[in-house]
């Protein structure tokens, strides 16, 4: 059986005494380590081989709240599944918090690993926990996922770059730190890219009216990607005018990855979406494919 549980319900830092219980064989002297690990956008078979490895070699798994059920089954049983994800107007675990129990578990000889969705270095706090391990003299290491921004789009049909169309993308949060949002509209209108707004679901219009006010083509196609490379991939595509009067009939659940440019209408020709979604094996597969990996 698989140990899953959830941080102390007061959000405070862990101690000694509000840590869950785990095991306590190794002797305190001996210092674990924490793997850092990319569990990409959501359909397991995405996961690289190392990232399944150090998910069967973990002692305790602390893992972000976007990390699929599917992807946990792949952990040894008995291992220590903890969630410490964030959500957006929601209570959610502290940074603090997930760095201090990273520290506390490590201490106590164990292995760690930090699962966290798409790339752990892209938008994932990864380099913070990283700095904070190496302060507090724990060994850390760093296995790559795969973006939700490459995976999302990959399965939308939509390029990031496109010859005579877009010479780069550009990969954008849409939700500052304090909500203090600090984004050079005008830089990345005359950029010229194809742009990924990360956590911006709740912040589409005002993307768009920003876009289109620094100049931006109205015209402009915007894709808002849910449920990205999970069997219930959906796909939303309008123009940056036209966003508004499109929310007001049609209601994208969460999670959502904005993709902006002239690349998203390729997408209509290569018809990925619909191809995924009305595959009669798709869902099982989705499924199935676990076995081979467990």
């Amino acid at each position: 059986m698989y140990v899953i549980e959830s941080p102390h319900p007061d959000n405070k830092p862990c101690t000694t005494s509000t840590t869950p219980s785990l095991p306590t064989e190794t002797p305190s002297s001996v210092v674990g380590s924490v793997t850092l690990v990319g569990a990409g956008p959501g359909d397991p078979e995405l996961l690289t081989v190392k990232a399944v490895n150090a998910l069967k070699q973990a002692d305790v798994i602390l893992h972000d709240q976007l990390v699929t059920k599917q992807i946990l089954q792949l952990a040894q049983p008995g291992t220590h599944i903890i969630e410490v994800g964030k959500s957006y107007d929601n209570p959610s675990a502290t940074q603090y918090g997930i760095n201090h129990m990273l520290v506390s578990m490590a201490q106590r000889g164990l292995n760690i690993c930090r699962l966290k969705g798409g790339d752990p270095m892209v938008f994932g706090r990864g380099g913070e926990e990283a700095l904070y391990l190496r302060q507090h003299h724990v060994p850390v290491s760093i296995i790559p996922g795969i973006t939700a921004a490459l995976g999302c789009c990959a399965y939308s049909g939509i390029p990031l770059t496109h010859r005579g169309i877009s010479r780069g993308f550009t990969v954008v949060t849409a939700r500052g730190e304090n909500d203090d949002y600090r984004i050079d509209w005008s830089v990345l209108v005359n950029l010229q890219h194809t742009l990924v707004f990360y956590m911006g679901l709740h912040r589409a219009s005002w993307i768009a009216s920003n876009l289109m006010l620094y100049g931006m083509n109205s015209r402009t196609p915007i894709a808002i990607i849910s449920n990205g490379t999970h069997p219930n991939h959906q796909q939303y595509v309008t123009t940056l005018s036209q966003l508004d009067e499109y929310l007001t009939l049609h209601t994208p659940p969460m999670p959502s990855l904005i993709v902006i440019g002239e690349t998203v209408s390729i997408s209509e020709n290569l018809n990925m979406v619909n191809e995924l979604n009305q595959s009669p094996a798709a869902t099982s597969l989705y499924n199935e494919q676990l076995e081979g990996m467990c």
